[in-house]
């Protein structure tokens, strides 16, 4: 079994999460249960699979995970990009985030490419 919280993606993908919580909290009250949710549903999303990616025991299942994790992230940058659009993410907000996704989306696809490599 892997130890997640030795990995720079695990460390990254929570750091996004606990974000997305903050900059959602401001999020106008009728998004609660539609944009918001879908939102903070993605981000516990990506260091929830890393977490169970490590706790199985082959490198293909690790993998699979890890893709899926991957899957979430791509679709919490599309949500807050939306939600800039939309004028419920500020500027301010949005600039705390972006650089945090896109480094967590490099980070998580190199593992993901290294691990392809050995398979």
């Amino acid at each position: 079994m892997r130890d997640h919280t030795k990995l720079r993606a695990f460390e990254l993908a929570d750091e996004v999460a606990m974000l997305v919580y903050r900059v959602t909290a401001g999020f106008p009250k009728e998004e609660l249960f539609g944009l918001t949710a879908q939102i903070r549903r993605a981000a516990v999303s990506i260091p929830s699979n890393i977490v169970e990616g490590c706790a199985r025991d082959s490198e293909a299942d690790y993998l699979r995970f890890l893709n899926i994790a991957f899957g979430s992230l791509r679709e919490l940058h599309y949500q807050l990009n939306l939600s800039k659009r939309l004028g419920f993410l500020c500027v301010q907000n949005s600039s705390l985030i972006e650089p945090k996704v896109v480094e967590t989306e490099k980070v998580l696809n190199g593992l993901i490419r290294a691990l392809l490599d050995v398979l």
